[in-house]
């Protein structure tokens, strides 16, 4: 059996390790190629996009893949609507598994965003200390509130001059201490934090610790969920596990 796990998340990683311990399968693990420093996988694997919807279509059909697995970001949308559009032209399955987001307690203060655009705007218009956990590639939507300084973390760093003029730039990987959070928060006297509702446990230590010092957190909502999304790789392995029975027969 031909599996293709479009991944990049910590759910892909998990899935991979599982497949690479199944017997009579054979999966690929495709990177999208943002993140340069990946962490290789026990599965063979592919870096970059495929062309589109066509291409992805092509590439299933020309390697006789049996099933899809979209364990993409929650926020990569397009890429997310192009493996639905792509399995049902290749007439293959395809399984989605997708981390749970956060929930919002009674202990928390989010100020809900609808978007990058209203998140920019959303600290007001006196200068806040921002926390920005949301990514390289919108940073830019927050050029349009220059009065704050932003303290951005960030895997890899920008590979453009940022439109921000007051601004501190983090390297570094999750998963990340409650501890060494609220360390941070305190010491860079951060106001708010702006994040994504990206979910999972790797990054919700920053969600903890805001919520431990009462600081408010700007949480952009995710794009349209999947509405058979799985959320647990051990769920996944058991479904891709049926399809492998049902494609023999037994």
């Amino acid at each position: 059996m031909r599996i293709l796990v479009l991944g990049g998340t910590s759910e892909a990683s998990k899935l991979a390790r599982l497949l690479s311990e199944a017997r009579g399968i054979s999966a690929t693990l495709s990177f999208a190629g943002r993140t340069k420093a990946i962490i290789v996988p026990p599965i063979p694997y592919r870096i970059g996009g495929f062309g589109g919807v066509d291409g992805l279509t092509s590439y299933l059909t020309a390697g006789r893949v049996n099933l899809l697995v979209d364990a993409t970001h929650p926020f990569a949308e397009q890429i997310s609507r192009h493996a639905a559009i792509a399995a049902e032209r290749a007439k293959i399955p395809l399984v989605v598994l997708s981390r749970p987001p956060w929930v919002r307690t009674e202990d928390d203060n989010w100020i809900d965003a609808a978007s990058m655009g209203d998140a920019a705007l959303a600290p007001g218009r006196a200068p806040q200390r921002v926390f920005l956990t949301v990514g390289r590639l919108p940073i830019e939507a927050f050029a349009k509130a220059p009065q704050h300084f932003y303290l951005i973390r960030t895997i890899e760093p920008p590979e453009y001059p940022l439109p921000l003029p007051n601004y501190q730039i983090i390297l570094e990987r999750g998963p990340f201490a409650v501890k060494a959070e609220e360390t941070l928060l305190r010491d860079k006297a951060i106001d708010v934090l702006v994040t994504k509702n990206s979910g999972g446990e790797a990054a919700f230590a920053k969600i903890f610790a805001a919520r431990q010092l009462r600081i408010p957190v700007i949480m952009v909502a995710r794009p349209g969920a999947a509405a058979a999304a799985l959320h647990d790789p051990l769920d996944a392995i058991e479904v891709i596990l049926r399809h492998q029975a049902a494609l023999r027969g037994v």
